[in-house]
């Protein structure tokens, strides 16, 4: 099999180097800006834990818990409860 030629650079600079930065000057570090919701991950596995433990209860008390007038409405607040949480994970960066 043909071994594939090496490909040399010119002077190995990029060349997509802004123009106000020659050779030889330092370049200011870049600050790495965290946003500011923190609170989308806590929320957005609460909710999904809370909706996945509001049907395991529902299935498991046979719809007495957690709130038997609901019937099988219990199922669709569970649900709810996980949409809820993907809702909240478009809020993630």
């Amino acid at each position: 099999m043909p071994i594939s030629r090496i490909r040399k650079k010119k002077d190995g600079t990029p060349a997509n180097r802004p123009a106000a930065q020659k050779q030889g000057e330092q370049r200011q570090p870049t600050k790495l800006v965290m946003g500011g919701r923190r609170w989308v991950a806590p929320l957005m596995l609460a909710l999904f834990v809370l909706g996945l433990c509001w049907i395991v209860v529902f299935y498991i008390t046979q719809g007495d818990l957690p709130v038997k007038s609901l019937g099988n409405w219990n199922i669709v607040v569970g649900f709810g409860f996980i949409a809820g949480g993907f809702v909240v994970s478009t809020q993630w960066k």
